[in-house]
Order: structure tokens, then C-alpha cells, then sequence
């Protein structure tokens, strides 16, 4: 349920609505735009009496939400989330694109490509130290060590770090390393996690699962929103289809489904979505054509002896000129 303000309703009155909701048992969120107030009532909002709310002297309008996600919806927070990391503002008509390779390998390797991206004009730096592997026999990653790397990295070029966290016992020590915590497609729906990301005060960057709907995505943001952490940023990878000449199918009909749904950036990763890398490019730009907020993309300065996804990985200067492109068509969009 919405409840939506007359404008100038002052301070005072907004604190003791939300004084005599909270009485109802019913927790409120507040957000304040530029025109109106709006109040979100989160919890079993059957029980409230919708007259006692339509009385009041400073109510506009009282709204039913029917999708079961409440913080994620539009409804509740009418303009879009801006999410800001390191002073770089993701979100709002922002350009932001996360690059770096699929796993860090070498200080020098991910030092090397830091460098190289930051000069092509990335604002955050990305990187594997947890990886999961459809093998159990493949790389899976340096861990901890991994995470030292990358933070060195950082420190010399000042970009932000994203990096995927796998399980709830590792949260702890990839936020004190990293800015972004990264959920994989695999652990979508993997609610422990969520919970426990939510009650971190990291910026959470959440894929799509290669079999979700845009309905179970944004349920997975409610997990994280429901323990207090707004800062979510959505990711779509592609999905799963019959298609077997792509690694997965690219859904950009996900960007405007969202913008619809949802106030919550958005950003691509058109690297896993197609699996090679002479796709990157022409998909990037369908993204940012279509309203995305950003991209994630993997760069690697030897792609043909990486040890994880090479294929769809980019050189730094076929990166180079991608971001020459996308900052181009992003100004024109």
C-alpha cells in the first residue's frame, strides 16, 4: 500500500503519520521527491482501515500494490535510485561501466588491466577472486589473495572494485576489500546470502539468474532491500534458451521492463551474455540504445591464455575503442 502526500505537507505531520502507522504494526519507508511525499507501508497492510488514511487533511491518494515487491517497486519510490560509490553515481542518466578480467590471475595482470581501463574511461574496476565453475576441476579462483590483488589495484588507480561473493561466511572479508558485492546468476535465489548482503552497507550488484523472470529478479532485490540495504544495482547476463551459438541469449526487453517495474538501475554484462567477444561491442551499444545505466565488461590483456573466459574477453584497446563509441551514443541518448 501507497499513501501519497499533498505537497508541503510539513515534517512534523509526515513523523506523526508514520508514528500512528507504525502503532498498526505496519513499517513505513518515506521517500521525498521533489513534488510529493510518499509513504510505503510494508507488512500485512490487510488489516489497515484504508478510511483512516483517506481522512487525513494531507493525504492525496491511497494506492494497492499488487506485486508482492514492495521496496523495489516504482510505486514506492517514483524516481529513480541513484546508488553511489566512491562519489560515481550509478543510475539517473549515468553512464557506468565496470571492466576488468573475468579472474584475477597475477598482481601484475590485474595492476596491468586497472590501468588500461581507467585511462579508456571505466569507472569500476571488476575481478574474480571467488569463482564458480561448472567444473569442479577448473580455476576457481585465488580467494583471499585474489582480493589483496585487487585492492592494490585499486589503490593505485583510485577505480572502486566489484567482485563476486559466493556464500554467507565469505561476506565479511569481501567487503572489507571490495566497494560493489557482486551476487552471480547462480545465487539469484540464494536467500541466506541475500539476507546477509542486505545487512551490509555495500553497494549490491545482483544478477539476473539464466532462468529467472523479471518478477523473481526483482523478489531477489526485496531480500536484500528487507534487511535495510537500498544500494542494489541489477544486472542482466542473458538467459537460458535453445540458442546454442551464443553462451546465453542477451534479453535487452529486461532494461524497459525494469525502468517500467522498478526504480532501480540497471546495467548489462554483455560479455557473459553472448560468450564471444566479437558480440561485445555491437551488443554494448544496443544496451545503452536502450536505456541500460551501464555495462559490465571483461578485459584482459591476454586473452588467449586467460584462465577463465577468454573468449569473450576484450583487449584493452578493442576496450579502448568500445568506450570512445558508448560515451559518444550515451551523450546522444
Amino acid at each position: 500500500m501507497v499513501v501519497v502526500l499533498k505537497a508541503k505537507t510539513s515534517d512534523e505531520v509526515i513523523a506523526k503519520m508514520v508514528e500512528r502507522i507504525n502503532k498498526m504494526g505496519i513499517r513505513v519507508q518515506v521517500t521525498k521527491g521533489e513534488h510529493q511525499t510518499i509513504l510505503g507501508l510494508i507488512g500485512d497492510t490487510k488489516s489497515v482501515d484504508e478510511s483512516r488514511l483517506h481522512d487525513e487533511d494531507h493525504v492525496e491518494k491511497v494506492l494497492k500494490i499488487q506485486e508482492p515487491y514492495k521496496l523495489a517497486n516504482r510505486d514506492f519510490h517514483p524516481e529513480d535510485t541513484i546508488v553511489e560509490v566512491k562519489g560515481h553515481k550509478i543510475g539517473g542518466g549515468n553512464l557506468t561501466v565496470m571492466a576488468g578480467p573475468c579472474s584475477v590471475e597475477t598482481e601484475e595482470q590485474i595492476i596491468e588491466v586497472a590501468k588500461q581501463v581507467k585511462l579508456s574511461g571505466a569507472n569500476i574496476l571488476r575481478g574474480g577472486a571467488f569463482k564458480p565453475r561448472t567444473s569442479p576441476y577448473n580455476f576457481q579462483g585465488l580467494g583471499l589473495e585474489g582480493l589483496k590483488m585487487m585492492k592494490k589495484a585499486s589503490e593505485i588507480t583510485g577505480l572502486p572494485i566489484v567482485t563476486e561473493v559466493m556464500s554467507d561466511e565469505d561476506v565479511d572479508i569481501v567487503a572489507e576489500y571490495a566497494d560493489i558485492l557482486q551476487i552471480g546468476a547462480r545465487n539469484m535465489s540464494n536467500f541466506s546470502l541475500l539476507k546477509k548482503v542486505g545487512r551490509t552497507n555495500k553497494a549490491i550488484l545482483l544478477k539476473r539468474g539464466m532462468s529467472a523472470t523479471v518478477q523473481e529478479l526483482l523478489m531477489s532485490a526485496e531480500y536484500i532491500m528487507s534487511e535495510g540495504n537500498k544500494n542494489v544495482i541489477l544486472c542482466e547476463r542473458g538467459i537460458r534458451t535453445f540458442e546454442t551459438y551464443t553462451r546465453n541469449t542477451l534479453d535487452l526487453s529486461l532494461i524497459t521492463a525494469v525502468k517500467e517495474l522498478s526504480h532501480l538501475p540497471i546495467i548489462i554484462d554483455p560479455s557473459h551474455a553472448t560468450g564471444k567477444w566479437k558480440m561485445v561491442e555491437p551488443m554494448s551499444k544496443a544496451s545503452i540504445a536502450a536505456g541500460a545505466d551501464g555495462l559490465m565488461i571483461e578485459v584482459h590483456n591476454d586473452p588467449q591464455n586467460a584462465l577463465c573466459d577468454g573468449p569473450q574477453s576484450l583487449k584493452p584497446e578493442k576496450f579502448h575503442t568500445l568506450m570512445e563509441t558508448i560515451t559518444k551514443l550515451h551523450s546522444v541518448i
